[in-house]
């Protein structure tokens, strides 16, 4: 039997799934995003599986290093 996600879950894998698809889009490494941030690979691999809660900071240096705003990195469905 499959445990159901808390709503909670269910945002952080949307927010990871959308920021690996805007990475993927500008062809960006993930280590290459990674270094960009001064995060470990190991970490954004985690945010990017939906795996941790981003806080607002690490979500405004992913914006900034792929260049879009603040507003279009969260601009996504749940």
């Amino acid at each position: 039997m499959s445990k159901k996600l808390s709503d909670k879950e269910l945002l952080q894998k949307a927010i990871g799934k959308h920021i690996k698809a805007l990475r993927e889009k500008q062809n960006i490494p993930q280590q290459a995003l990674a270094s960009l941030c001064d995060f470990e690979k190991s970490n954004l691999s985690r945010l990017e599986a939906g795996n941790t809660n981003p806080t607002i900071y690490t979500l405004k240096k992913i914006a900034d290093n792929l260049n879009i705003s603040l507003k279009e990195l969260m601009d996504f469905d749940v």
